[in-house]
Parts: C-alpha cells; structure tokens; sequence
C-alpha cells in the first residue's frame, strides 16, 4: 500500500465529536489556525488537523490519487463513534473519500468547500507538468514564501512573513516550498461517484467554471444536479446545501 511514514499532525480539545480539518492543494494544516480560537471556546470536542502527504513536515507518496491519499489520512484519525470531517479544496475531496467508509472511517458529517469539479484537458496537461518539475530553490525565505502562497491559493490572504516554518524547507542552496509537487498529478476529482458513495451527512461549496446554486432537502433524499458539472445526473444520499463558487484550482 502506498503509504506516508512520516506525519505532522496538529490537534487539541478532547472527547466526541472529532472534527478532522483538511488543507488545500500545497498548503498545511497551518491554513486552519485561524479556527483555533473558536474552536476551544465552541467546538465540544476534540480536532485534528493533519498536514496532508506531501506537504508541509509530512512524508510524501510514492505516487498520488485522491484514494491513496484517503487512506493515508484514515491513520491519523483518532478512534471515535462521531466523527466531522471538513475539507478545503484537495482536502475537501480526500473528505468525501472518507465519507464513502472506504477506508475504515465512519464518517457522520461531511463538509468539502472550494472543490473544482470541472477540469479542461489543458488544466490537466498543465497540471502533469507541473509535476514533473522539481520545487524552485529561492535565495530568501521571503521568496519561498511567496511562492508558497502561490501554490496554496492564499496570495493576497496571508502575508510572506506570516507563513508558517512547517511551510518551508532551508537547505545549503537556499529556500523552496515544504511540497511534494508530484501531488500536482493527482487528475480530477469524481465528485459524482463520491457524493454517491456517501453515507456522511453533506455539504459541499463546488468550484467550477460557471457559477451556480444548488440547494438540497435534508434527509435520504433525491437531489437533481443543476448542471454544476455539466451531467444533469441525480445523486443520492444525505446532501445539506451544495454551493458553487467561482473557477479556481484544485
């Protein structure tokens, strides 16, 4: 099995419910900082907050799909009758993964946000090349930084100087990206199959390239898709409200 040995996983509070917190494409569990806070004064439980394979101080893969990366995580969640997972981009993928029980995990809710669901053949090709190139080496950790926050999607967010150490890597040559950049192949999401495999309750923010909103009754019930892929196919499960933004990355 393909698998990470090496991990850097954040986490704090205690007890039931655990709420797994899952970053982007090229970020770290850093991303979710900001929740901290809010989490110790009204989150009941305990939280997890992993560095995804290949990024950040965690180990990469040999090779990488959004299943082996499911199962990757599937190790680092603790042992818990409730379990909620939420999932930005990449990370929101990897958590309807989880949901489909798959991997071991019962998940009970399931949350995805920012997840780009319609892909072009050039988006991909760009993508493949990407991960083939090694990561750039920078002179300064400002310029790493920077580049980081490229990758992440958080330019304009986060200041250089604010970025994390777990980010970055300091060698002999000088400064690059804490990233894998293999995982830049992990192809297009099958959000189709994965809201079918499901048997979390879910809620879902898409990205695509037209905006649309779809919105959903609670319950085990049917949800017709408003062509937010384009395949004005039905999808059955537990779905609470599917939201869909703006085009953007994985």
């Amino acid at each position: 099995m393909l698998m990470s040995t090496q991990w850097r996983v954040q986490q704090g509070g205690d007890g039931e419910p655990v709420l797994l917190l899952l970053h982007g494409l090229g970020a770290t569990g850093e991303v979710w900082n900001g929740l901290h806070d809010v989490l110790s004064r009204r989150w009941p439980g305990r939280w997890v907050t992993p560095d995804l394979p290949g990024h950040g101080g965690s180990g990469p893969l040999p090779g990488y799909s959004f299943g082996h990366l499911a199962a990757a995580v599937a190790r680092t969640v603790p042992a818990a009758t409730r379990l909620v997972v939420l999932g930005h981009s990449l990370g929101g993928v990897v958590a309807l993964a989880l949901a489909s029980g798959w991997f071991g995990v019962r998940v009970s809710a399931v949350c995805g946000l920012g997840i780009k669901v319609a892909w072009t053949d050039e988006e991909l090709a760009r993508a493949r090349a990407l991960a083939a190139r090694p990561n750039p080496v920078y002179a300064t950790r400002g310029e790493a930084a920077e580049r980081y926050l490229r990758v992440a999607g958080l330019s304009g967010l986060v200041a250089p100087e604010a970025v994390a150490d777990a980010a970055l890597v300091h060698g002999d040559a000088g400064w690059s990206v804490a990233f894998d950049p293999a995982a830049f192949a992990v192809g297009a999401p099958d959000v189709t199959g994965l809201l079918g495999a499901s048997s979390a309750n879910t809620a879902n923010s898409f990205v695509t390239s037209r905006p649309r909103l779809t919105t959903c009754r609670r319950g085990p019930t049917r949800v017709k898709d408003r062509d937010h892929t384009g395949s004005g196919q039905l999808y059955w499960g537990r779905p609470g409200l599917l939201l869909v933004g703006e085009a953007g990355t994985l």
